[in-house]
């Protein structure tokens, strides 16, 4: 009996836990798009530049080096540089597959400047604006791993291709939640396709 009341008192806090960290994600600074066009699948936005911090790996999958490179960026973040200053996490984190390297990024808040960032300690880590442009987007939901996203990544390609899109860059991942937010978790897939409004 006190094992079971230890299992029910676990399962509660693993639960509070992960409404607390649900609430706090949808607290977190998102990059701003506009929404251009709704269809029942997927959408079409306009993102506008926004500054980047990208680490790049060579890798065959989205997901293979993530971990590390997710730590190279959060150290940044963190406090890993020059002045040790402490930036805060926004959402989503961006990783896009280019022939055979891997670049995961974080977008900067929108309150920095470039010249107000400071440089990282490791070198690893660039700071760089991102194009504007309009992408085409998929959401799903749950865990990612690779296998999902390249399911994705293909039901995206056949929609935007049915619609008579030309995408012209590769396809990226964008991922809003912590590991330990079990519900509510939101991915994407994005390409950037040629469109005039």
């Amino acid at each position: 009996m006190p094992l079971l009341k230890t299992f029910f008192t676990a399962i509660i806090i693993i639960l509070t836990i992960s409404l607390f960290m649900s609430f706090r994600i949808k607290k977190t600074e998102r990059q701003s798009y506009r929404l251009v066009r709704q269809f029942e699948d997927f959408e079409i936005r306009f993102y506008p530049t926004s500054i980047m911090a990208t680490v790049t790996s060579n890798d065959n999958t989205y997901m293979e080096s993530s971990n590390s490179n997710f730590r190279r960026l959060a150290g940044y973040i963190f406090g890993n540089n020059e002045n040790q200053n402490k930036i805060s996490m926004t959402a989503p984190v961006h990783i896009q597959k280019k022939g055979n390297n891997n670049e995961m990024s974080f977008v900067m808040p929108s309150s920095y400047k470039m010249e107000q960032l400071p440089t990282p300690n490791d070198s690893s880590v660039k700071l760089h604006y991102s194009d504007e442009g309009y992408f085409a987007a998929l959401k799903f939901g749950g865990y990612a791993n690779d296998k999902i996203i390249e399911q994705k990544k293909e039901k995206l390609k056949k929609l935007v291709e049915q619609f008579g899109y030309q995408t012209i860059d590769s396809f990226r991942f964008l991922g809003y939640n912590a590991p330990w937010d079990f519900f509510n978790r939101e991915n994407e897939i994005l390409v950037r396709i040629l469109f005039k409004e």
